[in-house]
This record gives C-alpha cells, structure tokens and sequence, in this order.
C-alpha cells in the first residue's frame, strides 16, 4: 500500500474493505483479519502521524503566544520610556521657552484642544447624559440549573467530543 495515501483515504479504503469481506462467506477468517490489520496498520500509522504533526502545532502556537507576550511587554516598557521621555522634554522646552529644530525634526510647545472634566457626574443634566443596559447571560448559573433537571425555554445542554492526544 503506497504511504502517500492520505488518512482519509486510509478510512475508506478500509471500510470498503471490511464491507467487502463481510460479503464474502468462503474466505477463512485468517485472510480476513490478515487484510483488516495491514490495512488498519497503514491507517493507524497515518493517525499517529497526523497526531504528532497536530502535537509540533499546538508547541508552535504555544511558542508563538508566549513570544507575542513577551513582546508585548517590550513594547509597553518601550512606550513607557517614551513617554517619560517626551513629558521630560516637555517641562525643558516650557521652562526655557525655545524651539529647537534640525533637519530631521523640530520642537515646539502647542495646546491641546480643551478636555471635559467631570467634576460631579451627578449633575450632569439629563441631555448630556445616555443609559445603557448590558445584559448578560450567566451561563454557569443557567447551566447547573438545566443539569438539575429544570427545562428553560431558548436553552439546552449538548454533549460534544473532542479529541485528546496523549
């Protein structure tokens, strides 16, 4: 059997197989079970390479999010520094009042637009104002309670697989 056939090819040139052979009443059992374990053994080496293949993945995602987190840190240090720096520049150039420029970049001091500070959110009047309501679903709540046994209408508890590689 030629070892570029894929596993799901596997799967179904062994289920023909052994729908074949549970056709066929004068083959001896020891040429059927002969035929099933050279084809599952294919089949079972094909799954236990894919599974290693889906194993080196998830080890890569892995890798991939704990890089992505270290960066992060990087970064938000990094922003951090520059902003300490500006703020720093920031207070010289307002203390001394000039404008340094070259050719590559140029400083100066400029006001921002005027920000609204909330003093006293209650007295804000009702115009200035917009309510939301959030709703939320508990669903470890909604789940012990259908688990219980209680039917609630527009829910329902499913039992899914998955599968664990060992």
């Amino acid at each position: 059997m030629p070892s570029t056939l894929r596993l799901y090819e596997l799967s179904t040139e062994y289920l023909q197989a052994l729908e074949a052979l549970s056709e066929l009443d004068d083959l001896p059992p020891e040429a059927i079970a002969d035929t099933l374990e050279g084809l599952s053994g294919a089949w079972e080496e094909k799954a236990l390479n894919v599974a290693r293949f889906v194993r080196n993945l998830e080890a890569e995602a892995t890798a991939i999010e704990e890089a992505k987190k270290r960066m992060e840190v990087r970064a938000r240090v990094t922003n951090n520094k520059a902003a300490r720096l500006r703020q720093y520049l920031l207070g010289e150039l307002e203390k001394t009042g000039l404008r340094p420029k070259a050719a590559d970049v140029a400083l100066r001091v400029q006001k921002n637009p005027p920000a609204v500070i909330l003093d006293d959110e209650t007295r804000i009047p009702e115009p200035y104002r917009r309510t939301q309501i959030v709703t939320t679903i508990l669903k470890a709540e909604l789940a012990a309670a259908l688990k219980a046994g209680q039917e609630i209408a527009g829910a329902h508890l499913e039992q899914s697989q998955r599968l664990v590689i060992a």
